[in-house]
Formats: C-alpha cells, structure tokens, sequence
C-alpha cells in the first residue's frame, strides 16, 4: 500500500516520495524493510528519538507528530496514537469489518466472561477469537501475549491473521489502559460489556474520575451496551451513551435479571430471564455470586449478537472453568481444598474470599501480596479485607517488579492488623505457600490469590518462572 493511500485516509499529509508500505509497528527494534514506523510520544520515551534508528533499518516512512530531519517521507498528525490505529487499520485491509467483534471493559470479570462467550460461540459452531489478559486464541490454537490488550498495531495485525483464518466472532477484553491509549481506536464492537467498577490501576489514571471515564470510553465506539446496573457506578457509565442500551442485574430491575440463585463449592445453578422475556435455568461449573454476573453479561452479549437462548446455555454449561478463577488444585485425600485465584483488586479478594466462606465448613486461608510499581492505596485496603473474611491470613510478596518487597509486604500488613485476624509475613512466596500447606487441617480451605494464571514472578526487572498451581503441586510431593 502506498504511503499516499494511508495518508488520505488518515486526512493527512505527507512529505517526500510515494514508497510502499507492508507493515506498521511503533518498536523501533521490530522495525523491518518497507515498514511505517510510528512515532508515539509517551510518558517514559518519546518515539521521534529513535526515528533515525528505524531509517537505518529499514523503514520505508514514518508516522510523526513534527517534522524531522531525516530522509524519509513522512505522515504528519495531530496525535500518533489515534493514527497509528487508523493506519493499521487501513494497512492490514480493514480486519475489523470482516466479523463480529465484541468488547468486555470493567475491573473485574473480563478474563472469565470472554471466556463465556467463547463457549457459547465454539457450541453455536462458529470460529472464535479470543485478546485477553491469560492468552490470545484463533480457535484452539493458543498465541502468547504480552498484555490483556495489545497495541494498536499488534491488534490490527492480529486481527488480520484472525480474518484470513476465517474467524466469526473475535471476543476481546479491553483494558481502561488501552482505552485511555486509543489502542483500540476505530474498532467497531457489535456488543460491549461493562462488568464493574473498583479500585485499581490509580497509578496509571491518577484519579477514579479518570479511570471511569477511561471504561466508559468503549461505548462511544460500540452498537449496543450491555451494563452491570447493580454496580454502584452504572448510572454514570450510561449517561450520555446514544446507543441501545441493556442491563443485567440481581438486586436492581434489569433487561437480564437472575433468580432462584444456588451456590454450592461445584459451582452455581441460576434461572436467567432474558430482555426477550425468555427464562432459561443455567448449571455453572464456576462457583461464585460474580460467576453469576459473568454469565449474565456473556448472555446478554451472545443474544443481542444474534445467538438463540438454547446456544447461550448449552455453552455456558459446557465452560469447565478458567485457568487462575477459583482454579482447585488437586490435594489428593489430604482433606483440605486449595485454591488459586487472580485476585488482586480489593473488590475481588472479597469477592472470591465470600465465595468459598460460603461453601466452608473449617477455616479459610488467606494468602496474597500486592504488586510493585502499581497503585499503593489498595494495599491495606486488601490486608483488612483479607482479615475480614478468613481465619489467618499470610501476607507474601506478589510481583515486587522495582519495589522493595518488604515495603510492599509491610503497607498491607497496616490494613491486616485493623481487621483483628492473625496473621505472619513471609516474603518469599514459595516458603509462605509451604507454610500455609503445613498449618492446614482437615476440611480447611487455602486460597493462594494475585497471580491466578501468571507463571512468573517479576524482581527488579527479571521475570522468574512461578506458578501458584505447579508450586503447590511441587510442595505436597515433597510432603508425601
């Protein structure tokens, strides 16, 4: 494509000769031969620095927010980071109009209702795409990745193999980073999601105001809405939106509304009445009230996309689980339950610590610690919480990445003491998992939170293999 065609598209202009363009990427170390290299100023780096180092390598233009002075033609914008979507859009032949793609924006709940929907398109006999924070899918096969959304770039060129591997149905989580980053600018969602909104990621947006305005982004960019409304913050998410808008609720009047709910430790059995007036009693292998929401809204998404009540069941009985929610770990006949969880938002520790107080009969085990680098009020926070709803708690180090993990492990253990409940400090966190499995009893349940499917431990820059699971698995070997 010639660097000419991207520019119209853009409404831009461009300086020096008309060349061809094959690929886009704004890493200047992923440059190669014929590329337009995007120029993104952001708030560590400044992209135009490594413009000349792209040159060398190869690239045939590049996409700039000011002239420089380098011999290539350039694309000159008002903003790198709408652009570049637009130009990789326009690059990779508009992937994003050849299927359906569906957006799920909130702090928690993302992972688990793509996955949902997933089923129930698989059930339905569509191939299905799957961005996400665990891994990206084309079909069953599985694609590293690297964040929950990727760049626009990366995402346009992702949706592009998707497309020409025949995929109906793309289902991506959208992160309030990739919104406020316009990663995900000029794509066109049939259905978006909004599953709720707690703290998290002040470190990134600075203020809730910020981050709710970040989420509520999505549905400027979407045909219908699918909204939480017994979320405390849904009124603000929907003010305002001009699209068709749907909601699902338990304890609030809502288009998608749950009843006669059962939760046992195997999972959940609801009966879901639909916007259509139709009523359908689902069978989760998910345990959990927020399983619960999370079915809802796959639900809501999958019939205004077009799926039938019988395909939206079917599939969400068929999910067996997902890999780090409520994930058990096989004990053998020891008596007491494990379990691994991504918890790492307030709002979710207490939501996965409420669950599994509902199906204990013996005490609950509370073991987190808190990333590094990433917002500090929701340390003690999480430590009370954690307090709040089990009989012991230990606190370990999670993703240090910069930060001293004692540090980290100290402002939690501020909130732990408010709560009353004992608890110990062990910052190597295989030493604190083998500490929890020596202290269990019968009937007693360990609930290992804040990683649930990383199999890293990130200190001081360095990724070091870790997984919650393997970890546990390992340790109740060595004590046969």
């Amino acid at each position: 494509m010639k660097v000419s065609v991207i520019a119209q598209e853009l409404g831009a202009t461009f300086t020096g000769e008309d060349v061809e363009i094959t690929s886009i990427t704004y890493d200047s170390r992923k440059v190669s031969e014929g590329c337009l290299f995007c120029c993104l100023v952001g708030l560590v780096s400044d992209g135009h620095t490594f413009a000349a180092q792209a040159a060398d390598k190869g690239a045939a233009a590049l996409l700039v927010e000011r002239i420089l002075p380098i011999d290539r033609p350039q694309i000159l914008v008002p903003d790198g980071r709408k652009a570049m979507a637009l130009a990789a859009a326009c690059i990779y032949g508009h992937p994003e109009r050849e299927m359906v793609l569906l957006g799920v924006t909130g702090t928690n709940g993302k992972t688990s209702t793509t996955y949902m929907v997933k089923s129930i398109a698989e059930h339905a006999g569509k191939k299905v795409g799957l961005i996400g924070t665990i891994q990206n899918m084309i079909g069953d096969e599985v694609i590293e990745t690297g964040r929950t959304t990727p760049e626009s770039a990366d995402l346009f060129a992702l949706l592009r193999r998707m497309a020409d591997e025949q995929v109906d149905l793309c289902v991506m989580e959208v992160s309030s980073h990739a919104l406020a980053q316009d990663r995900v600018y000029g794509i066109p969602y049939r259905v978006a999601l909004f599953t709720n909104l707690t703290q998290d990621h002040l470190d990134y947006h600075k203020t809730f105001e910020n981050y709710l305005n970040a989420k509520k982004q999505l549905f400027s960019q979407c045909d219908i809405a699918i909204i939480n409304h017994d979320d405390p913050h849904a009124e603000r998410i929907m003010d305002g939106l001009v699209c068709p808008i749907y909601t699902i609720g338990i304890h609030t009047p809502a288009s998608y509304n749950a009843s006669n709910i059962d939760i046992r430790t195997s999972g959940v059995r609801f009966t879901l009445r639909t916007a259509k007036g139709e009523t359908t009693t689902i069978t989760l292998h998910i345990s959990g009230l927020f399983s619960i929401y999370n079915a809802m809204g796959a639900a809501a998404m999958m019939q205004q996309a077009g799926f039938g009540l019988k395909e939206i069941t079917a599939g969400l009985e068929a999910l067996s689980g997902v890999a780090g929610r409520l994930q058990s770990v096989n004990t053998g006949d020891r008596g007491f339950s494990v379990y691994v969880d991504y918890a790492h938002t307030p709002d979710a520790l207490e939501n996965v610590l409420t669950t599994v107080r509902g199906f204990s009969t013996a005490r609950v085990i509370a073991l987190f610690g808190c990333g590094g680098d990433r917002d500090r009020a929701k340390r003690p926070l999480m430590g009370e919480i954690a307090g709040r709803h089990s009989d012991y708690v230990i606190v370990t180090s999670d993703n240090p990445r910069s930060e001293n993990p004692d540090a980290i492990i100290r402002s939690i253990e501020d909130g732990v003491k408010k709560s009353g409940t004992p608890y110990v400090m062990i910052t190597n966190r295989r030493e604190a998992i083998g500490y929890a499995l020596d202290m269990l009893d019968p009937h007693d349940i360990l609930v290992i939170a804040g990683k649930g499917h990383e199999n890293y431990q990130e200190i001081n820059g360095v990724k070091y293999h870790f997984d919650d699971k393997e970890v546990v698995e390992e340790l109740l070997r060595e004590r046969e």
